[in-house]
């Protein structure tokens, strides 16, 4: 429901001034990720977008937020609520400027410092402006797995880092002593302190020009145009109780024990609970997040199904919703659970939604997509000075689900970090000792289907000096799967090459503390999306086109989509390929591929569906004799430190 669509009782300046509002409110927290952008010290801001800005009113309720990662879209308020909590409107004055990076309270990692100011306007609060970015570095191990919040760096609870306009000192110099390169980190402080600045200024702008109660009214009833849409949208679904389930590979620390994801769905009327009950518990890996988390995985499924294009994105759009997420699970985890890689999890628990309403909903849903971020934590020194660098490589994208009548989208980034760029190769060649050698498609990835997955991604990264590397995919074991009878998709991936040797395919995406030397490579690839529809029903016009721009092979035209492509000129022979697809069809095939080991080779067979795809056994988990000298000199001059609790 838009302003147009207002009751009758609602005066046509009402209605205007509101829209000027709705407007105004999108182009204010437009405007403050554009100032972060433009004023940050690191690239994961700058380029990446790893931030999220945006504008809550006097209780802390979200009115606009610019998305960066649509995974703060709960997160940002549980800790502008927080903050009311701690410090109460008696205890709040103009100028002041709130922060905290509490993990339980953000849901996310430390890594997330979360700014603040509240906004007086005639001697009052009447709402706040917010900003969440991720910093480079926040202290704790760089390598290795972690057990608990603590070795994971420095925790901020709420404090005031501006009392009424002075800065406080002492806050500084706490965060100037637990970073490693306190100038980055202090020069993203101050680009967020003016993103929030920003915000604030918008605001008071619209109050001295509309006055406080016509804001305040718009933003009502904004949030009731919000409710209004999301209800009519639920209205129009099938009532019932829909169920899922999936399962992560594992926590990093039980190689190899799968994490269940379990949710229920319930729609009755104009209203939805999502039910989070039976998702795993915690776990000893740092995959764990927070309860905010947990509530942004059922609210970003929510939006995306329900009300994908109203804006502002605000809390009107949720009162619909209900979520159940008892304390303990691993979206919701008790101190002092790591939290390092908060954002994993999440990912398959919003894809395990769309499955459980794919029965209600097969017009909107989407099948499986690659579901992480695919990144490689690095660091070394700098060739040229020796200084200390960090770098979180990869971002490289991956495929997303078919639906019904399209193809998945290619090499885009996973469904928690929404608008997160991946850092262009030029500008990590020219800031660290790296050379990417290769950066495209990766043909087969997409599950077949009537509707295509989308593609994921291979990237190749040569190393010019000594680096320690770190990577924790997801997502490797466990496929994105098909909806409708589409196939599953390949699964990430992660390779070593070492100067001389062959390439070595990790079982598991969770590959610590290597030591890479001048010369070697590592090798990211992302998963593709599930296929939607049964393969051998896809148009064979649009399979000829895939394997003619190389997004499928034609072995795989043959036995995924039952098309004969003909290899002199690469057209399909449609009789053979007719004949192909009756046999298939009799045959049951093509049959789904849901895991990636070998291990799973012998269930396969049993039980079709099962993977055989082969990939080298390695360890993951050693430190190699050079690596376990680069630690003991790192830790002499202070730059890992062990704790006795991890």
């Amino acid at each position: 429901m838009r302003a147009t669509d207002a009751p009758a009782n609602t005066s046509r300046q009402d209605v205007v001034i509101t829209e000027i509002i709705r407007n105004g409110m999108v182009a204010a927290t437009e405007e403050m990720k554009s100032n972060l952008m433009r004023t940050a010290y690191n690239m994961i801001i700058y380029e990446a977008l790893d931030f999220t800005v945006g504008l809550f009113d006097r209780d802390g309720n979200t009115v606009s937020i610019g998305i960066g990662l649509p995974m703060f879209i709960r997160g940002m308020s549980n800790t502008v609520k927080r903050m009311i909590q701690q410090f109460g409107y008696d205890g709040l004055e103009p100028g002041d400027v709130l922060l905290t990076n509490d993990a339980y309270i953000t849901g996310s990692h430390l890594n997330h410092m979360t700014f603040a100011v509240p906004i007086f306007f005639e001697g009052a609060v009447v709402g706040f402006s917010a900003c969440m970015a991720h910093w480079q570095d926040i202290g704790g191990t760089l390598d290795g797995m972690t057990f608990d919040i603590y070795s994971e760096g420095l925790q901020m609870p709420i404090v005031k880092v501006y009392r009424a306009g002075i800065p406080n000192d002492d806050v500084f110099r706490i965060i100037e002593m637990n970073v490693r390169i306190p100038e980055r980190a202090l020069g993203d402080l101050r680009a967020q302190i003016a993103a929030v600045k920003t915000g604030e200024k918008r605001f008071l702008q619209m109050l001295s020009k509309y006055g406080r109660s016509t804001v305040l009214g718009a933003i009502e009833q904004i949030f009731n145009q919000s409710d209004a849409a999301s209800r009519a949208a639920l209205s129009a679904m099938p009532d019932g109780e829909y169920f899922a389930e999936s399962f992560l590979d594992d926590d990093g620390v039980s190689m190899g024990q799968r994490i269940p994801i379990r949710v229920k769905v319930r729609v009755q009327g104009d209203q939805m609970t999502i039910d989070l009950s039976e998702v795993s518990e915690q776990v000893k890996g740092f995959y764990n997040s927070g309860e905010s988390a947990g509530i942004a995985c059922a609210q970003v499924a929510f939006k995306c199904l329900v009300a994908p294009l109203e804006l502002p994105i605000n809390d009107g759009c949720f009162r619909a919703l209900t979520v159940i997420l008892p304390e303990g699970k691993v979206i919701n985890a008790r101190r002092p659970a790591p939290m390092r890689w908060w954002m994993t999890f999440p990912m398959t628990v919003v894809d395990t939604v769309f499955r459980a309403l794919a029965p209600a909903m097969p017009d909107k849903v989407i099948a499986a997509h690659h579901a992480d971020l695919c990144i490689a934590s690095v660091h070394g020194r700098q060739p040229r000075d020796n200084k200390l660098f960090l770098y979180l490589g990869g971002l490289i994208g991956g495929g997303w689900g078919a639906k019904q009548g399209e193809d998945g989208m290619s090499a885009t980034i996973a469904i928690n970090d929404g608008d997160t760029h991946n850092g262009p190769s030029e500008q990590v060649e020219a800031k660290y000792p790296l050379l990417v050698e290769r950066y495209a498609l990766r043909d087969d990835s997409g599950g077949a289907g009537t509707y295509r997955g989308g593609l994921g991604t291979e990237q190749i990264i040569r190393v010019m000096s000594e680096i320690m590397f770190n990577t924790q995919m997801e997502r490797v074991e466990c496929r994105p799967w098909g909806l409708f009878g589409g196939l599953s998709a390949m699964g990430n991936e992660v390779a070593l090459r070492r100067a001389g040797q062959d390439e070595v395919v990790y079982t598991t995406g969770k590959v610590f503390s290597q030591m890479l030397k001048a010369g070697d490579t590592w090798t990211l690839r992302s998963g593709g999306g599930g296929g939607y529809g049964i393969p051998t029903e896809r148009d064979i016009d649009r399979v000829e086109n895939d394997v003619a721009n190389g997004y499928v092979s034609a072995s795989a035209a043959r036995t995924q989509y039952g098309v004969v492509i003909d290899k002199r000129t690469g057209r399909a022979d449609r009789l053979a390929s007719a004949q192909l697809r009756g046999h298939m069809r009799e045959q049951g095939l093509p049959a789904d591929q849901p895991y990636s080991s070998p291990a799973r080779l012998l269930e396969a067979l049993q039980h079709p569906g099962k993977s055989k795809r082969r990939i080298n056994l390695v360890p993951t988990r050693e430190i190699g004799p050079d690596a376990q000298a680069w630690h003991e000199e790192a830790r002499a001059q202070g730059l890992l430190v062990d704790r006795c609790c991890s």
